[in-house]
């Protein structure tokens, strides 16, 4: 049963025949050399090269996990761990499972998550591809730490020690590569205490490729960061366009502005007006973006992200996109009544259309806010609401029903 041990040492498994044996041989006598008392759990996701007899031949447990990913075969093995605590490692022997004790120390310490950290333990020569060690790795990293204030410095490190509980509280459900940077991010936010103990990595053992790819993982890890980040992905390139929009359009309002050689006019102006409606949109998607994460707990919850949201109520929403629209309707008017004066004729394009990108902008600002501020409020319909709602539609007879239990 889960807990009935220490430790237990998972390692996903794809076709891993060439490494795993001698995987699962270090990290039973890390257990023997320790008195830990624990066990080697093999996450099998489907492997036809005899693995599993390997692993059943060498002393470790196998669980069998259908659902293909690395993520998934993690999930699977977590769920079936025996041990209070779990350390994960890859089965390509690139990973030293002789050497846990720093992992087991922090354990002990009170950690709920032990990251190993490759550039401080050091990475030997060809275990690690140039672009993956000074571009792809040092990038994500950084944009980790930078989203979620992340002590880790090194996100991808595949061997990493936990508690058993703590990680499954997470709720994590990516099903690929990414499930490592998953794992991290959660536990941020979940405020859990992480530590970085220093690790090795060595060139596999395998004849075959890594299951890695390099770009299509790499995007998978940076949208997963993008995706639970709504602040970096939407609010401040938002709020930066809104300003930029805001500043350039207030400076040109009056007329064209001359910068040495270069003068800025009405394209300029209509530039302006595009930077105000993007910008307000993008606005608008961080804050549903929000209300849905923070809704449905794939972020945690914020006070003052919270008192904000409930101030933004879909009454004062429409209030603020209605005057908009209002005003842009005015300038419509204007302009129309200019083009009549000049009895439907050419116009001043200096003048007038000024004011016709000014009235354009503020009525599909006003427009997108009205329907941002109604798919908002549909995301923070009450869940008994929405159950209430499912009930009615999947057996309409139930409003009598109750009715009539109540009489």
């Amino acid at each position: 049963m889960p807990g009935d041990l220490e430790l237990t040492i998972l390692m996903p498994c794809l076709n891993e025949a060439e490494t795993l044996a001698t995987c699962i041989g270090k990290a039973r006598g890390f257990l023997a050399r320790s008195g830990i008392a624990g066990e080697v759990l093999v996450a099998d996701n489907g492997s036809t090269d005899g693995s599993q007899a390997i692993a059943e031949t060498n002393g470790a447990r196998v669980v069998a996990i259908a659902e293909r990913g690395y993520g998934a075969a993690l999930m699977g093995g977590i769920a079936a761990a025996r041990g209070r605590w779990v350390v994960m490692g890859d089965a390509d022997d690139s990973y030293d499972f002789g050497n846990l004790a720093p992992f087991a120390a922090e354990l002990r310490n009170g950690a709920d998550l032990v990251v190993g950290n490759r550039f401080r333990g050091g990475v030997a020569p060809g275990a690690m591809p140039w672009h993956h060690r000074y571009i792809g790795n040092p990038i994500l990293s950084f944009l980790g730490r930078l989203f979620f204030r992340t002590p880790i410095r090194d996100f991808h490190c595949g061997l990493r020690a936990f508690s058993r509980t703590a990680i499954m509280n997470l709720g994590l459900r990516t099903t690929g590569m990414e499930f490592a940077s998953e794992m991290v991010v959660k536990a941020t936010l979940a405020r859990l205490d992480m530590r970085e103990v220093p690790t090795t990595l060595r060139p596999d053992g395998r004849s075959r490729p890594p299951h890695l790819r390099s770009f299509r993982d790499g995007w998978r890890h940076l949208r997963f960061l993008l995706l639970f980040s709504p602040r970096w992905l939407f609010l401040y390139p938002g709020i930066a366009l809104l300003l930029l929009g805001l500043l350039s359009g207030a400076v040109l309002w009056p007329g064209p502005l001359r910068l040495g050689t270069i003068t800025l006019d009405l394209h300029s102006f209509l530039v302006a007006g595009l930077c105000v409606i993007v910008g307000l949109q993008s606005i608008s998607f961080a804050v549903i973006g929000r209300r849905f994460a923070s809704r449905y707990g794939f972020i945690p919850r914020s006070a003052p992200y919270d008192a904000m949201l409930e101030a933004l109520t879909l009454e004062r929403i429409l209030l603020a996109a209605l005057t908009l629209m209002a005003a842009g309707f005015c300038a419509l008017v204007w302009g129309f009544d200019q083009w009549a004066d000049r009895g439907f004729g050419p116009l001043n394009p200096s003048r007038t259309l000024r004011a016709m990108i000014l009235a354009m902008t503020a009525l599909v600002s006003g427009f997108q806010l009205m329907m941002s501020g109604f798919m908002s409020s549909m995301i923070n319909i009450p869940i008994h609401e929405r159950r209430v709602a499912d009930l009615l539609s999947t057996d309409p007879a139930a409003p009598r029903r109750r009715q009539t239990d109540r009489t």
